[in-house]
C-alpha cells in the first residue's frame, strides 16, 4: 500500500485506536480479575492466611470479580478490539475510506456510553449476575440497559461497513470483494442476525423486569434468546482471528494463502451454521423438545466442517512459506517458519492450543457425553482455549504489528514479545489441562472452590488444583508483559516502525471462485431458513406457555 493511501486513512487509524484503547483496559481490569480467581482455585488464600475476598470485601466481592472479569473478558475486549480490526480491515482492503467518519465515531460513542452505564451497577455490587443474563438472578436496568446499547452500536459498525462496501462496489463493478473485507463483512452481518435473540431477552423481558413494569420473568425463554445470541458469539469471536490466520499471517511467513475460494466457502458456511446451534447449551434444561436439542446437535456438529475447512487451508498455507523459505520432507518446513517474529509466533500458537479446544468442543456439542461435564470446570478450561487464547493470544499477536503501524514507531522489543507469547502458551497449557482435569472429576464451574467447605473431602482435586495458580500466574506475568511493551513501543520507541499492512496473495485466487461465492443474498436467506427450522418451533412451544412467574434474585 502506498505512503498516500495510508495517509489517506489515517483517520480511520485514530478511530481504530479508540476502539483498541477501551479493548485493552477491558483485558487489564478483567485479567486482573482473573488472577485472583485463580490464586483462589489454587488455595493461596490458606499459604498466605490471607483471603482476596475476605480481607478485601470492601473493594470486590468473588462474585462480583467473576462478573468483571466475564464482562470486560468475554464481552467488552473482544467487541471493541474485533470492531476497531473490521473497520481498519475493510478500509485497507478496499482501498477505500470509511463512507461517514462522524457516523462511526457516533456509534463508538454509543458503545463506549453503554459500557460506562453497565459498570456503574457492576462496580457498585448492583449487577453481580455473571455475563451470561441469566433470570432469576437479577441486575440493576441500567446493567441491561448498558449492555443493549453496545449490542446496538455493534449494528452500526455494520451499516459503516455496508456503507463503504457499497461506495467501492459502484466503482469497482464486476470485480470480487477483497478477501479481508468480504470476511469482515461476513463477520459482522452474521453477529447481526444472531443479536436478534440477546435483544429481544432484553426488551421484552430483563429490561421490563428489571424497571419493576412486570412481576416476573421466564427463565426457560430467558435462556433459549440469551443462546440464540450466546453461542454465535463464539464466531464473532473467532472469525476475525481467522481473518488474521487466512490474509495475514501466510504474508508474515513469507508464503501465499493456499485456497482463496476455499476460505469464502468456509466464511459463508459460518454464516449460514452459526446461530441456529444455541440449543446445544440447553441439553439439560427442561421444557424443550427432545426433537430440537439433537437437530441442534447435527447442526453443531456441522459448524465444524468449516473450521476444519481452515484448518487446512491455513496449515497448507504456512507449510507453503515454510517451503517457501527452503523447508524441504514432511515436516521439517515447519523449523523454517519465522518464529524469530512476535506477531507470527503468538497467533501460531494461538491456533495449537486452539486444535485442543475445538477438540474439547465436540463434547461440549455432543447429546449425551455433555452429561458428564455440563456445568463443570471442564467448561472454563475450554472456552480459555478458545476466547482465552486463540482470540486473545491472536489479538495480541495483531496488535504487535498493528501498534507500530499505527504509530510509525518500531515495536520496542520483539524479543520481549516472544517471551511473552510463550509464557502465555505455557500458562494457558497448565490451567486449561487442570480445569479439564477437573472437570471430568465433577468439579463446579462458577464456585469460590478455595472457600468451599466441601474442597477437603475431594483429595483428588487438591492435587491438580495448584497447576490452575501457576497457570494463572504465568498468564499474569505474561500479560504485564504485552501491556509494557505496548505502552513502550508508543512512548520510548523512537525507531521508526518498518512494518506494512500484511496481505497475503493466494495461489488460487479469487478468480478461481465461482460468482455465486461473491453473491450476498443466498447465503443471507439460507442463513435465516437454517435458523427459522432451528428456533421457531421451540420459540413457540416456550411462548404458548409463558409464564411471567420467577421473581428476581440477589444472592451476593
Amino acid at each position: 500500500m502506498t505512503t498516500e493511501t495510508v495517509r489517506r486513512f489515517g483517520a480511520e487509524g485514530r478511530l481504530a485506536a479508540a476502539y483498541f484503547i477501551v479493548a485493552l483496559a477491558a483485558l487489564a481490569v478483567g485479567g486482573l480479575m482473573g488472577t485472583f480467581q485463580a490464586l483462589n482455585y489454587a488455595g493461596v488464600n490458606e499459604i498466605l492466611g490471607f483471603s482476596f475476598y475476605e480481607d478485601l470485601a470492601f473493594i470486590f466481592s468473588y462474585y462480583q470479580a467473576l462478573t468483571l472479569h466475564g464482562v470486560l473478558l468475554v464481552l467488552v475486549w473482544t467487541t471493541f478490539f474485533i470492531c476497531g480490526f473490521l473497520i481498519y480491515v475493510t478500509v485497507n482492503a478496499l482501498e477505500t475510506p470509511l463512507r461517514s467518519l462522524r457516523f462511526g465515531w457516533a456509534t463508538f460513542g454509543l458503545m463506549l456510553f453503554g459500557l460506562l452505564l453497565a459498570a456503574v451497577p457492576i462496580l457498585s455490587n448492583d449487577a453481580t449476575v455473571l455475563f451470561t443474563f441469566y433470570p432469576p438472578l437479577k441486575a440493576s436496568p441500567l446493567y441491561y440497559i448498558g449492555l443493549t446499547l453496545v449490542v446496538v452500536a455493534t449494528w452500526g459498525v455494520l451499516v459503516s461497513l455496508v456503507l463503504t462496501y457499497l461506495t467501492w462496489r459502484r466503482l469497482n463493478a464486476g470485480r470480487r470483494t477483497p478477501l479481508p473485507a468480504f470476511m469482515a463483512l461476513i463477520t459482522m452481518a452474521m453477529w447481526t442476525i444472531s443479536t436478534a435473540g440477546i435483544a429481544a431477552e432484553m426488551l421484552f423481558l430483563m429490561i421490563p423486569w428489571s424497571l419493576g413494569l412486570v412481576q416476573g420473568t421466564d427463565p426457560l425463554l430467558a435462556r433459549t434468546l440469551f443462546w440464540f445470541t450466546g453461542h454465535p458469539i463464539v464466531y464473532f469471536w473467532l472469525l476475525p482471528a481467522y481473518i488474521s490466520w487466512y490474509t495475514m499471517v501466510p504474508k508474515q511467513a513469507g508464503g501465499r494463502l493456499f485456497s482463496d475460494p476455499m476460505a469464502r466457502v468456509a466464511f459463508l458456511l459460518f454464516l449460514l451454521l452459526s446461530i441456529p446451534v444455541g440449543l446445544h447449551h440447553q441439553y439439560a434444561d427442561p421444557g424443550i423438545q427432545h426433537a430440537m436439542k439433537f437437530l441442534q446437535a447435527l447442526f453443531t456438529f456441522g459448524v465444524f466442517f468449516p473450521s476444519l475447512l481452515t484448518f487446512f487451508n491455513v496449515v497448507a498455507s504456512l507449510e507453503n512459506a515454510g517451503r517457501a523459505r527452503g523447508g524441504t520432507g514432511w515436516l521439517s518446513w515447519i523449523i523454517k517458519l519465522p518464529w524469530g517474529n512476535a506477531s507470527f509466533t503468538a497467533q501460531v500458537l494461538a491456533m495449537i492450543l486452539f486444535a485442543f479446544g475445538g477438540i474439547g468442543g465436540l463434547v461440549n456439542a455432543s447429546y449425551n457425553v455433555n452429561n458428564v461435564v455440563h456445568n463443570t470446570s471442564w467448561v472454563v478450561g475450554h472456552f480459555h482455549l478458545t476466547v482465552g487464547t486463540a482470540v486473545t493470544l491472536t489479538f495480541m499477536g495483531i496488535l504487535y504489528w498493528l501498534v507500530p503501524y499505527l504509530s510509525g514507531k518500531r515495536l520496542f522489543s520483539n524479543r520481549l514479545a516472544l517471551v511473552q507469547a510463550w509464557t502465555w502458551f505455557i500458562g494457558m497449557a497448565l490451567f486449561s489441562n487442570a480445569l479439564h482435569r477437573l472437570g471430568l472429576l465433577g468439579m463446579p464451574r462458577r464456585s469460590m472452590i478455595g472457600n468451599a467447605p466441601y474442597l477437603a473431602l475431594q483429595p483428588e482435586w487438591q492435587s491438580i488444583l495448584p497447576f490452575v495458580g501457576i497457570g494463572g500466574v504465568l498468564m499474569t506475568i505474561s500479560g504485564l508483559l504485552f501491556f509494557t511493551i505496548l505502552i513502550l513501543t508508543v512512548t520510548v520507541s523512537k525507531a521508526p516502525a518498518n512494518v506494512e499492512f500484511p496481505r497475503a496473495e493466494a495461489v488460487s485466487g479469487p478468480e478461481d471462485a465461482p460468482a455465486i461465492l461473491d453473491r450476498w443474498r443466498p447465503w443471507l436467506i439460507g442463513s435465516l431458513v437454517l435458523i427459522a427450522i432451528a428456533y421457531v418451533p421451540p420459540l413457540v412451544a416456550q411462548l404458548s406457555s409463558l409464564s411471567l412467574a420467577s421473581p428476581g434474585f440477589r444472592p451476593w
